[in-house]
Protein backbone atom coordinates (compact mmCIF):
# COMPACT_ATOMS: atom_id res chain seq x y z
CA UNK A 1 0.00 0.00 0.00
CA UNK A 2 1.56 3.40 -0.99
CA UNK A 3 1.51 6.15 1.75
CA UNK A 4 0.63 9.36 1.11
CA UNK A 5 3.34 11.11 2.97
CA UNK A 6 2.51 14.63 2.00
CA UNK A 7 -0.47 14.09 4.20
CA UNK A 8 1.19 12.19 6.89
CA UNK A 9 3.76 15.09 7.22
CA UNK A 10 0.71 18.13 6.88
CA UNK A 11 -1.15 16.21 9.87
CA UNK A 12 1.91 16.04 12.57
CA UNK A 13 2.44 20.28 11.58
CA UNK A 14 -1.34 20.46 12.26
CA UNK A 15 -0.67 18.34 15.36
CA UNK A 16 3.05 20.19 16.30
CA UNK A 17 0.52 23.75 16.26
CA UNK A 18 -1.31 22.10 18.72
CA UNK A 19 1.68 21.04 20.70
CA UNK A 20 3.44 24.09 20.30
CA UNK A 21 1.75 26.55 22.57
CA UNK A 22 2.30 24.11 25.19
CA UNK A 23 5.71 25.31 25.07
CA UNK A 24 6.16 28.51 27.40
CA UNK A 25 9.38 29.85 26.30
CA UNK A 26 9.11 28.86 22.61
CA UNK A 27 8.18 31.31 19.62
CA UNK A 28 8.12 29.73 16.26
CA UNK A 29 9.88 31.93 13.56
CA UNK A 30 7.67 34.04 11.14
CA UNK A 31 7.58 32.45 7.75
CA UNK A 32 6.23 33.83 4.37
CA UNK A 33 6.04 30.54 2.19
CA UNK A 34 3.51 27.68 3.70
CA UNK A 35 5.53 24.71 3.80
CA UNK A 36 3.74 23.09 1.26
CA UNK A 37 4.80 25.11 -1.02
CA UNK A 38 8.35 24.22 -0.29
CA UNK A 39 7.49 20.54 -0.30
CA UNK A 40 6.42 20.42 -4.03
CA UNK A 41 9.36 22.48 -5.08
CA UNK A 42 11.63 19.47 -3.05
CA UNK A 43 9.61 16.94 -4.47
CA UNK A 44 9.94 18.48 -8.18
CA UNK A 45 13.41 18.37 -7.84
CA UNK A 46 14.15 14.71 -6.23
CA UNK A 47 10.42 12.87 -7.05
CA UNK A 48 9.92 10.49 -4.26
CA UNK A 49 8.84 9.41 -0.80
CA UNK A 50 9.45 11.96 2.09
CA UNK A 51 10.37 10.68 4.98
CA UNK A 52 11.70 13.57 7.23
CA UNK A 53 10.58 17.33 7.72
CA UNK A 54 13.22 19.52 9.44
CA UNK A 55 12.21 23.07 10.28
CA UNK A 56 15.16 25.09 11.52
CA UNK A 57 16.96 28.52 11.30
CA UNK A 58 19.92 29.05 9.21
CA UNK A 59 21.95 32.42 9.86
CA UNK A 60 18.66 33.77 10.50
CA UNK A 61 16.47 32.25 8.04
CA UNK A 62 13.93 30.18 8.16
CA UNK A 63 14.29 26.88 6.50
CA UNK A 64 12.46 23.34 5.77
CA UNK A 65 14.31 20.48 4.53
CA UNK A 66 13.18 17.60 3.34
CA UNK A 67 14.89 14.32 3.73
CA UNK A 68 13.59 12.34 0.25
CA UNK A 69 14.31 9.11 -0.55
CA UNK A 70 13.98 9.33 -4.32
CA UNK A 71 12.88 7.03 -7.12
CA UNK A 72 16.47 6.04 -7.96
CA UNK A 73 16.62 4.66 -4.31
CA UNK A 74 19.24 7.80 -3.37
CA UNK A 75 18.47 9.47 -0.54
CA UNK A 76 18.45 13.34 -0.57
CA UNK A 77 18.39 16.31 1.77
CA UNK A 78 16.99 19.40 -0.05
CA UNK A 79 16.36 22.79 1.34
CA UNK A 80 14.19 25.69 0.94
CA UNK A 81 13.65 29.04 1.94
CA UNK A 82 10.68 29.44 4.12
CA UNK A 83 10.38 32.96 3.26
CA UNK A 84 11.42 33.35 -0.48
CA UNK A 85 9.98 30.11 -1.48
CA UNK A 86 13.19 28.54 -3.59
CA UNK A 87 15.34 25.50 -3.00
CA UNK A 88 18.83 26.95 -1.72
CA UNK A 89 20.65 23.30 -0.97
CA UNK A 90 20.68 19.86 -2.72
CA UNK A 91 22.83 17.24 -0.78
CA UNK A 92 23.14 13.33 -0.99
CA UNK A 93 23.17 11.76 2.31
CA UNK A 94 25.17 8.39 2.56
CA UNK A 95 25.40 5.74 5.20
CA UNK A 96 28.63 5.67 5.78
CA UNK A 97 32.53 7.06 5.32
CA UNK A 98 33.09 4.10 3.30
CA UNK A 99 30.55 4.62 0.51
CA UNK A 100 32.82 5.30 -2.65
CA UNK A 101 31.75 9.15 -3.63
CA UNK A 102 32.44 10.05 0.27
CA UNK A 103 35.45 8.27 0.56
CA UNK A 104 37.18 9.73 -2.54
CA UNK A 105 37.42 13.20 -0.64
CA UNK A 106 38.11 12.15 2.96
CA UNK A 107 40.95 13.22 4.88
CA UNK A 108 39.72 13.91 7.97
CA UNK A 109 38.11 11.00 9.55
CA UNK A 110 35.16 11.08 11.81
CA UNK A 111 36.76 11.49 14.96
CA UNK A 112 38.78 14.24 14.14
CA UNK A 113 36.10 15.84 12.39
CA UNK A 114 33.76 15.55 15.54
CA UNK A 115 36.58 17.11 17.66
CA UNK A 116 36.25 20.09 15.94
CA UNK A 117 32.11 20.09 15.64
CA UNK A 118 32.55 19.44 19.61
CA UNK A 119 34.91 22.58 20.31
CA UNK A 120 32.56 24.91 18.02
CA UNK A 121 29.61 23.81 20.30
CA UNK A 122 30.32 22.11 23.23
CA UNK A 123 27.75 19.33 24.36
CA UNK A 124 26.54 15.70 23.25
CA UNK A 125 27.02 14.64 19.53
CA UNK A 126 23.05 12.95 19.13
CA UNK A 127 23.67 12.05 14.84
CA UNK A 128 25.71 12.11 12.53
CA UNK A 129 25.05 11.93 8.76
CA UNK A 130 27.36 11.66 6.16
CA UNK A 131 26.57 13.78 3.14
CA UNK A 132 27.90 14.46 -0.45
CA UNK A 133 27.19 18.47 -1.16
CA UNK A 134 26.20 19.40 -4.72
CA UNK A 135 29.75 20.23 -5.81
CA UNK A 136 30.83 17.02 -5.10
CA UNK A 137 32.71 17.56 -1.70
CA UNK A 138 32.05 15.52 1.28
CA UNK A 139 30.69 16.33 4.51
CA UNK A 140 30.09 15.25 8.26
CA UNK A 141 26.82 16.95 9.31
CA UNK A 142 26.70 17.03 13.54
CA UNK A 143 24.16 17.21 15.80
CA UNK A 144 24.66 18.39 18.93
CA UNK A 145 22.75 18.73 21.92
CA UNK A 146 24.45 21.73 24.05
CA UNK A 147 24.69 22.46 27.60
CA UNK A 148 21.39 24.73 27.04
CA UNK A 149 19.19 22.16 26.14
CA UNK A 150 19.42 23.76 22.40
CA UNK A 151 19.98 21.05 19.26
CA UNK A 152 22.69 22.62 17.07
CA UNK A 153 23.75 21.19 13.54
CA UNK A 154 27.45 22.33 11.79
CA UNK A 155 28.73 20.70 8.77
CA UNK A 156 32.77 20.02 8.91
CA UNK A 157 34.18 19.33 5.02
CA UNK A 158 35.89 15.80 5.16
CA UNK A 159 38.45 16.90 3.03
CA UNK A 160 39.89 19.94 5.11
CA UNK A 161 38.31 19.68 8.41
CA UNK A 162 36.54 23.61 8.05
CA UNK A 163 33.29 24.18 9.65
CA UNK A 164 31.00 24.72 6.20
CA UNK A 165 28.14 25.39 7.98
CA UNK A 166 27.15 26.33 11.59
CA UNK A 167 24.89 27.44 14.11
CA UNK A 168 22.05 26.05 12.92
CA UNK A 169 19.47 25.78 15.38
CA UNK A 170 16.68 22.60 14.77
CA UNK A 171 13.19 23.64 15.45
CA UNK A 172 10.96 20.73 14.95
CA UNK A 173 11.93 17.34 13.09
CA UNK A 174 8.84 15.26 11.93
CA UNK A 175 9.45 11.76 10.42
CA UNK A 176 12.11 9.24 9.71
CA UNK A 177 15.54 10.10 11.59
Amino acid sequence: MKTNHNLTISAAIVSLGIVTPCLADFTMPPTKVPMETCLKLAQAKKPGNTVKLEFKEERGTPIYEFNIVGNDGKEWEIECDANQGVLTEEEQEVSSTDDPLFKAKLKINEEEAKKIAIKAHPGEVTEIEYEIEANGDASYEFDIKTGDGKEVKLEIDAGTGKIVENNEVEIYQIGKE
